[in-house]
């Protein structure tokens, strides 16, 4: 794998690239060769399966990661393509034209993240969160418990646990009880 990346390097603007074992590795890709970079994967070595698009908030340094997983199943290989975004204009180029299920990975992102695929198929229609009209809630600075507690009554009869406490007496009820 190191040898193919070192020849795309050549033609694209890699970065990193990280060996996570034998048959899964990650490279970092700028925003402006992304798309061509995965087409070139897809159409010229063999990475034609499509197993993942996924993101992560990284509010620390004002980014968000789309991690697209292609696997190649000649080399029995899944190559991961890091890209970096600005969170504050979280707009990527659409792959639906390379798969279509692309398309719906993207609806995701745009509903949970705010990422925007401009031309992407049903993008801006709601896929989970009908009728949401908050900050989406996979971002870091959506503040759950704030959410919760303005949205949610209290019950009577409701009582709140210590997770490690309660789950312990549960699994262990013997022990506790002694």
């Amino acid at each position: 794998m190191k040898t193919l990346i070192d020849e795309l390097k050549k033609k694209y603007e890699l970065k990193k690239f990280t060996q996570q074992n034998e048959f899964t590795c990650f490279v970092t890709v700028s925003k402006k060769h992304a798309v061509p970079f995965i087409t070139h994967l897809r159409d010229v070595e063999n990475f034609t399966h499509l197993s993942l698009v996924t993101a992560v908030d990284r509010i620390e340094e004002d980014l968000f990661q789309i991690t697209y997983i292609l696997h190649n199943y000649q080399l029995k290989m899944d190559l991961g393509v890091r890209v970096f975004i600005n969170r504050n204009e979280p707009v990527m180029e659409s792959i639906h034209h390379l798969w279509k299920q692309a398309a719906t990975y993207q609806r995701e992102l745009k509903e949970m993240f705010g990422i925007d695929f401009p031309g992407s198929p049903g993008v801006d229609e709601s896929l989970f969160l009908e009728g949401w009209d908050n900050i989406p809630p996979m971002r870091r600075d959506f503040d759950t418990r704030k959410y919760v507690s303005e949205t949610y009554f209290p019950r009577k009869g409701r009582k709140t646990h210590d997770p490690a406490t309660y789950m312990r007496n549960k699994l262990y009820p013997t022990e506790n009880s002694q």
